[in-house]
């Protein structure tokens, strides 16, 4: 098990600072965003665990403004990038251009793209193609772009959120299951309840308008991102996180029902995915370690862009959801 260091007599109050600032975050969030908490939270745990999500949900669901929400609230600079057939990699990553002034050598300069800003918004990211995508999927991975032999770092922080429309398919290229990989949650985005729809209708069609306040800086969420690695983790917490991601993985034999009805499954990167975003979840709720319950909670956003249904299950209906519902269930 790993625990707190004890060449840090502060590590505890810090713990809970930053636990109190993140949930100051999240209220401001949820005062603009309504009956979408459980997204928000995930989101969070996301950016806190220093990675991307992947945002999925009918249009008019509040995700642009979520990514506003969040770049003013966690004092980022958020840009957003509208994913199209004809989006070119220069069109995200940016160009060199040739500037010719008077009585001075021709030289070239590099313009930058949208890509570099702390929090970007790919807005229907699979209606762009894989040329355009792996373009921004290389500097979600590698934290850099090389344009003509030359190196331009990302910011940091550096944090995508990805959305995609999962009705009409016409006209995408979906993400294959390496770039699918890279990013930390999948975020499923469902249609407010009944309470939260009725408040949204009367604060966003009246005459005032709702500003969100500014709850942390970027050196400061920067801060709590090392501290969250800091958290220790139970060993109980290791072995159900292997437990579970080992378990989804066909022809291992650790399960029948993966072996049936799964094609291929999650690698190590869900493993390490899961144990970041325990300890964010954990953190975020204020606690100083995670528990096998934050696994429990994580479990269908870590692994369900990872694992794809064999054809056996898709002709017997099975869902992926209810099958890692059902692994879960030997943790409990």
């Amino acid at each position: 098990m790993t625990t707190l260091t004890q060449t840090d007599d502060n590590i505890v109050p810090r713990i809970e600072a930053a636990a109190e600032r993140m949930q100051k975050a999240h209220r401001a969030a949820a005062s603009v965003i309504y009956g979408q908490d459980e997204v928000i939270t995930r989101s969070l745990i996301t950016i806190l665990a220093g990675g991307h999500a992947l945002l999925i949900g009918v249009p008019g669901l509040a995700k642009t403004l979520l990514v506003d929400t969040l770049g003013t609230v966690l004092g980022l600079d958020a840009k957003r990038i509208q994913f199209t057939p004809d989006l070119m990699p220069s069109d995200i990553i940016g160009a060199e251009v040739l500037e010719d002034a008077p009585g001075q050598r021709r030289s070239f300069r590099f313009i930058k793209g949208p890509i570099f800003t702390q929090l970007l918004m790919a807005d229907e990211i699979n209606r762009a193609s894989p040329k355009t995508q792996s373009a921004l999927l290389q500097a979600m991975q590698e934290h850099h772009v090389t344009v003509a032999g030359q190196r331009h770092d990302t910011p940091h922080p550096f944090h995508v959120l990805a959305t995609q429309n999962p009705l009409e398919q016409e006209g995408t290229y979906p993400l294959p299951e390496a770039q699918l990989d890279r990013f930390l949650l999948q975020i499923d985005v469902t249609y407010p309840d009944i309470v939260a729809e009725r408040r949204m209708l009367y604060a966003t069609t009246g005459s005032e308008e709702h500003r969100v306040e500014h709850v942390l800086s970027a050196a400061e969420l920067v801060a709590t991102q090392r501290l969250v690695r800091q958290l220790p983790v139970p060993d109980k917490v290791v072995e159900a996180i292997l437990k579970l991601v080992r378990a989804a993985r066909p022809g291992t034999g650790a399960n029948e029902e993966t072996d049936r009805y799964i094609a291929w499954g999650p690698g190590p990167r869900a493993s390490q995915a899961l144990m970041l975003c325990a300890r964010a979840r954990a953190l975020l709720d204020g606690r100083l370690a995670p528990s096998v319950d934050d696994v429990i909670a994580l479990a269908d956003p870590v692994l369900k862009h990872r694992m794809a249904l064999s054809f056996a299950a898709r002709a017997e209906g099975q869902d992926l959801g209810a099958i890692i519902s059902r692994l879960t269930q030997s943790l409990e």
